[in-house]
């Protein structure tokens, strides 16, 4: 994908047509989605470009740690 603002607004798009009981497992997903395009970025950066609170920044670091582990593992992030 290509700059930073398409990717949040791929991703606020995706929140938002979420199920109301689904949107944290989305936000897990869309993170793990774009962790290459976005990892280099501070995670207060990510937070106010998708419009989520401060407080999910351990989220997405947490993401973004595991998301090596998950596409060594055989996962194509393309395919979220």
């Amino acid at each position: 994908m290509g700059s930073e603002q398409e990717i949040y607004a791929a991703i606020k798009k995706a929140l938002s047509e979420a199920p109301p009981r689904a949107k944290l497992a989305e936000m897990h997903l869309q993170l793990i989605k774009y962790a290459d395009q976005l990892k280099h970025l501070p995670r207060d950066e990510i937070c106010d470009g998708i419009g989520i609170n401060q407080s999910f920044r351990t989220v997405v670091a947490k993401m973004f740690k595991i998301v090596d582990r998950l596409k060594a593992a055989g996962l194509d992030t393309r395919k979220i």
